[in-house]
């Protein structure tokens, strides 16, 4: 697996943080390690995963990107 952290934009709360954690626990072959306003670190066992998260947390609401 593979470790990966995303920045979140639109996270405003503890609601968005809970929302976000729900959209990526959504994801198959996805773990979410940790979520903070703006970002959250996740594995991934397949590089698909990343394309998944991204798309699970837009269908949320929120616009997200692969921090490099």
């Amino acid at each position: 697996m593979s470790e990966f952290t995303l920045r979140i934009d639109g996270m405003h709360c503890g609601s968005c943080v809970r929302r976000v954690s729900q959209a990526l626990a959504s994801v198959n072959d996805l773990k979410v390690q940790e979520v903070r306003l703006g970002a959250a670190r996740v594995e991934a066992g397949d590089v698909s995963a990343t394309a998944a998260a991204v798309d699970a947390l837009a269908k949320a609401g929120y616009k997200a990107q692969l921090e490099q």
